[in-house]
């Protein structure tokens, strides 16, 4: 009999509410994840109401809800104007909560249910599927270990070594992107989104908990934004807004792509969140989505495993339907973000094309108050 029902590879924030939601059903499991230490990384910040629920189903939902900062609205701005306002509704919360808190609460409820199943500096480096059990060999800090299960989920991250090992496959879709993202003190964040769109590309603005803000910024080809000054004057010379940004600070500037896996079951073995796709993270779909897709792997494992390896035909159906319906809304917020000539596109017609469009209308519940058009 294998030592686990299920081993876990990767104790991001989906491993670990695939984790949570097995443990609570009695399922051994083990979360392998590679780092000793926690990544202090701000990283995925927006929580909406399919990831609350899946938070909820985890146990932690009403602590969420009790630290998060509450987004109450937002806003559409282009050459200092207000074009289009939003307002969430309690029904379609949206939440902002740093990535390590989330974490951080993810790891106490899984030591809760299951001490000992997280397993830090434990890294996966080969998966064998026998057929009636899968090998996982770990490197670990006392050496070399084996350990064996019903099931493996592959939960390690976009740049997967073991997905491309094993063929699952990997195909890009759609366009490529560069932003430059820093998060810094504003003693007055408020409770507002703002998305400027402006000729010279995307800046986006969000509150964050504890007095801070994040910017986000599209860089253009030939102007890169990876100092506090050049991206404090891209920010002016856009919105005409002086942000808290130090030339101390460093941007994190990152590209945003997407892709997903060709299959997501080989076997015992599954793929699971951005091992599976990668989201584009303007449009803040990415963390929501792989712990809806971990809800829905977790009903599949929890009344087969232990036992025969479940067709996983549903849940690979399910996961595709909704990774490519984030990867359009995802495509949408990226080709508002692209730089445009005044004399080309007017940013009038840009947000009444949006407002009319089925990927906003879905995001906001057609919640949007058109000003001065």
């Amino acid at each position: 009999m294998p030592d686990h029902d299920v081993v876990i590879v990767g104790a991001g924030p989906v491993g670990l509410m695939l984790a949570c939601l097995l443990s609570q059903e009695g399922l051994r499991v083990a979360a392998c994840e590679r780092r000793h230490q926690r990544d202090p990384r701000t990283r995925a910040i927006g929580i909406h109401r399919p990831g609350l629920d899946a938070l909820d189903a985890a146990g932690i939902g009403a602590q969420i809800r009790a630290e998060a900062l509450h987004l109450r609205g937002g806003e559409v701005r282009s050459r200092r104007r207000t074009l289009a306002s939003l307002e969430f509704t309690p029904d379609r919360p949206v939440l902002i909560m740093p990535q390590p808190r989330t974490d951080a609460l993810l790891r106490a409820r899984l030591h809760a249910l299951a001490p000992g199943a997280l397993r830090p500096g434990h890294d996966v480096q080969t998966i064998h599927d026998d057929g009636g059990e899968v090998r996982v060999v770990v490197a670990a800090a006392d050496g070399p270990r084996e350990l064996t299960a019903s099931c493996v989920v592959v939960a390690d991250g976009v740049h997967s070594r073991l997905r491309a090992e094993m063929g699952f496959g990997w195909r890009r879709r759609g366009r490529r992107a560069t932003y430059a993202m820093v998060d810094v003190a504003d003693p007055e964040p408020g409770d507002r989104a703002v998305l400027h769109c402006e000729p010279g590309g995307l800046v986006e603005s969000f509150p964050l908990p504890g007095g801070r803000r994040r910017w986000v910024v599209r860089q253009g080809a030939d102007a890169p934004l990876g100092t506090g000054a050049a991206f404090r004057a891209a920010v002016e010379e856009r919105t005409g807004i002086r942000p808290g940004v130090s030339d101390d600070d460093r941007p994190s500037v990152f590209v945003a792509a997407q892709h997903a896996a060709r299959r997501l079951q080989r076997g015992r073995i599954v793929l699971l969140g951005d091992a599976a796709h990668e989201i584009s993270p303007i449009g803040g779909q990415g963390m929501n989505l792989g712990w809806t897709d971990a809800a829905r792997l977790a009903a599949e494992l929890a009344h087969s495993v232990p036992g025969p390896m479940p067709d996983l035909g549903r849940y690979a159906r399910k996961v595709g339907r909704s990774t490519r319906a984030a990867q359009r809304r995802t495509a949408f917020y990226m080709s508002m973000g692209a730089p445009a000539a005044p004399a080309v596109v007017m940013p009038r017609e840009i947000v009444m094309r949006a407002m009319g469009s089925r990927p906003l209308r879905s995001w906001s519940a057609g919640l949007i108050t058109m000003k001065g058009l």
